[in-house]
């Protein structure tokens, strides 16, 4: 569910999204970068990704806590103009990381058309104030224990017994970082929320390893129609 356009050459962004795929393909051992990428395949053939809430429908409104413990609700922030919404797994997602710090990077062009960026993941509120602190982010970084809200927008889903015991063995236990028992993560999504709730643009990925490009997401906004004071 995508509208970027596509180019000859790759964006910074690409660039660094390829270029951490490449860093981990030599970093992980060759039998965990096989189950983390069968993973993949799964969640792409069991057609994840077309369960989740596409342009058109309406958004669910939600309050959940920021980096530092305040609570945050879509309905305050659309008050101030439309929010792009984005899903991710949690700090020790590096693709999660270069996407982050890249969106911190497109604040001043995004607050130029007036919308708010807000990210959530599953991790517990200490987890997300370590997100919001490393990656130096100045907006809302929300936590979902539980998978809460990411159960309402149809992301959230079970990595699966093999993933999860991968991810343990090169360090990373979603439990801990979660704060539960389960192994569930949201799949990577971004939305484009308008002021009455409804979703205007939707890119909803079984692949992490993709994202869409800030400069998508600009071009969203700068096609939405701008309401004229009565």
């Amino acid at each position: 569910m995508s509208t970027a356009a596509s180019s000859s050459t790759p964006s910074l962004f690409k660039q660094q999204l390829a270029a951490t795929a490449q860093h981990l393909a030599g970093a992980l051992p060759a039998a965990a970068a096989h189950t983390i990428d069968s993973g993949i395949a799964h969640a792409e053939a069991a057609g994840l990704a077309d369960h989740a809430l596409r342009a058109g429908q309406p958004a669910p409104n939600f309050t959940l806590p920021d980096a530092t413990g305040q609570p945050q609700t879509l309905a305050s922030l659309l008050e101030r103009g439309p929010v792009v919404l984005t899903f991710y797994r949690g700090n020790w997602c590096p693709y999660c990381n270069v996407q982050l710090r890249a969106y911190q990077q497109a604040l001043p062009e995004l607050a130029s058309y007036g919308a708010t960026l807000v990210a959530i993941s599953p991790q517990t509120p200490d987890a997300t104030s370590l997100t919001a602190s490393a990656q130096e982010l100045t907006f809302p970084v929300l936590s979902d224990v539980g998978n809460k809200v990411a159960r309402q927008y149809g992301l959230a889903y079970s990595v699966g017994t093999d993933v999860a015991a991968t991810l343990r063995s090169v360090g990373i236990d979603l439990a801990a970082h979660n704060g539960t028992e389960d192994d569930e993560l949201p799949l990577t999504a971004t939305f484009v929320i308008d002021t009455d709730h409804t979703i205007i643009w939707a890119e909803v990925l079984a692949n992490f390893k993709n994202r869409p490009d800030p400069a998508a997401i600009l071009a969203v906004l700068a096609q939405r129609p701008v309401a004229l004071p009565a």
